[in-house]
């Protein structure tokens, strides 16, 4: 029996303030695969991100969005979250005063809460103790090589781009979602940062979570190898293939997926 993928993508048609940029993008992501999503600028893979998310800007005109069987377009963005689906921010946001392990404390908490609740947990009882979320912190630091210090500073409050994407996946671990998509990771990291947070995401990965690696560059991809590569053009998935399909683009450009789509067209 073939198992269906956790998130499935079928003929999306997404709109901002009135103007299509996905023109019926089809995508299915299980758990325990990568897959890279490449395309040029405004092809339409941060606006996939964002849709998938549900953010209010983006306007679904028609496709459905499926996630573990249920459709998501009528789900709020932190029903989302609670179902099992993460994103994590091109460019995250500094909020100065909130500490790393305060921050990740509320959202794992938010997260967790209706599940106890569903378990039957007293109702006494709202997320996750101090005691238990201290551990969990400490174990999930060590396994991506972080120093503890790091909880203690505001989120994202004078992070360089590296740390900043390092919190990003911290929070990954800690909330354990499904299905993780990953928005341009990559974009302003040097070698050593872009080494560092791969690392991160490749000691994540596993049977138990899929993810999605949006990115411009083949560079990236030198570090999590992905299961399945596809190029977005125009607001469709035009081609894809492994992770020698990554290697040609790096090599060829765009170009030549642009002229075998052209040639395809009647």
């Amino acid at each position: 029996m073939t198992r269906t993928p956790e998130l499935v993508v079928k003929d999306l048609h997404v709109s901002v303030e009135g103007k299509e940029i996905l023109k019926g993008l089809s995508l299915e992501v299980g758990k325990g695969e990568v897959h890279a999503l490449m395309g040029p600028n405004g092809s339409g893979k941060s606006t996939l991100a964002n849709t998938l998310m549900g953010h209010p800007r983006y306007e679904v005109t028609s496709g459905d969005v499926l996630f573990k069987g249920k459709s998501l377009l009528g789900m709020a963005t932190d029903e989302r979250s609670r179902a099992g689906l993460f994103l994590a921010f091109q460019y995250p946001v500094a909020i100065p005063g909130v500490t790393v392990s305060n921050f990740l404390r509320t959202a794992l908490n938010a997260r967790l809460a209706p599940r106890a609740a569903g378990d039957g947990a007293p109702p006494a009882r709202r997320g996750i103790a101090p005691r238990e979320f201290r551990a969990l912190l400490r174990e999930q630091m060590a396994l991506l090589r972080m120093d503890e210090s790091f909880a203690l500073r505001y989120l994202n409050d004078g992070f360089s781009g590296g740390e900043k994407k390092r919190a990003e996946v911290l929070q990954m671990a800690m909330l354990k979602p499904e299905i993780a998509i990953m928005d341009e990771t990559d974009s302003g990291l040097d070698i050593d940062a872009l080494r560092i947070v791969s690392e991160g995401v490749n000691t994540l990965a596993g049977p138990d979570l899929g993810v999605l690696l949006i990115t411009h560059y083949q560079r990236i991809l030198d570090y999590i190898k992905p299961d399945f590569v596809h190029v977005l053009l125009d607001g469709r998935i035009t081609l894809s293939g492994g992770p020698e399909l990554a290697l040609e683009l790096e090599s060829r450009g765009y170009d030549f997926v642009r002229e075998g789509k052209e040639a395809a067209t009647p």
